[in-house]
C-alpha cells in the first residue's frame, strides 16, 4: 500500500474543492463517502443485515435503500445510529482497504468525513483537516444542497467538534472560502507529501 493521506473536514468546509484539486495533481483518491453508498446498494450484504435489524419501512419498492427516511429515523434514535454503523462501518473500512491496496499514485488520499470518528485515521501516514468556520460551514452548505440550517447544525452536531478535530489533525488548511488560497496551501502540502511518500518508500525498500 503506497503513503496514505487521511482528509476530513466538516459539512461545507471545502472537502470536495481539496480533493478534487488533489485528483488534478495525479494522485489517486478513495472517497469513503461513495464507499458509504456503494456498500449498501441491492444485493451488498450490509443492505441485507440493514433491512433485517430495522425491517421494511427502510426498502422503496424498487428495493432500494431508502436513505432519506433512514437519515430521519437516526437523527432521532441515537440507538439505531449505533446499529446502523455496526453493520456499514466494517463494509466500508473493509472496502476502503482494498481501494487503497490498489492505488498506484506517488501517495493515496483517503477522502473521509469521518476520518477521526470511525478510526480511519488508522489507515493513513498522515492527515489533513479542511477547516472553516461553522457560519461558513452552514453558508456554503445552505447554498450547495439547499437543506435547511436546523438539519445542517444536526449535521455538524453530529460530527466531531472543531476544536478536537484540529487536535487530532497533523496538518489543517483554514478554507476562508477563497479558491486559491485554498490551492496555495494545498500545493505547499503536495510537495511536503511527495516528499514524505519517497521516505516511506525508501525505509520499506
Amino acid at each position: 500500500m503506497s503513503f496514505v493521506v487521511g482528509l476530513t473536514g466538516g459539512i461545507g468546509s471545502g472537502k470536495s474543492a481539496a480533493s478534487a484539486w488533489f485528483e488534478s495533481q495525479n494522485i489517486s483518491v478513495v472517497d469513503a463517502d461513495v464507499i458509504a453508498r456503494e456498500v449498501v446498494q441491492q444485493g451488498q450484504p450490509a443492505l441485507v443485515q440493514i433491512h433485517q435489524a430495522f425491517g421494511d419501512w427502510v426498502l422503496l419498492e424498487n428495493g432500494e435503500l431508502n436513505r432519506t427516511a433512514l437519515r430521519e429515523y437516526i437523527f432521532q434514535f441515537p440507538e439505531a445510529r449505533k446499529t446502523l454503523e455496526s453493520i456499514t462501518h466494517p463494509a466500508i473500512r473493509h472496502s476502503i482497504i482494498l481501494q487503497l491496496e490498489q492505488t498506484q499514485s506517488a501517495y493515496a488520499l483517503l477522502v473521509s468525513p469521518l476520518l477521526f470518528e470511525t478510526n480511519q485515521h488508522q489507515l493513513t501516514q498522515r492527515t489533513l483537516l479542511i477547516d472553516a468556520t461553522e457560519a461558513l460551514q452552514i453558508e456554503r452548505a445552505s447554498q450547495r444542497d439547499g437543506q435547511n440550517i436546523e438539519q445542517i447544525k444536526k449535521i455538524i452536531r453530529a460530527q466531531l467538534p472543531r476544536v478536537k478535530k484540529q487536535q487530532l489533525a497533523d496538518d489543517i488548511v483554514l478554507n476562508d472560502g477563497h479558491l486559491d488560497h485554498l490551492y496555495q496551501h494545498l500545493q505547499q502540502l503536495h510537495a511536503s507529501y511527495l516528499v514524505l511518500a519517497k521516505k516511506n518508500q525508501s525505509n520499506e525498500d
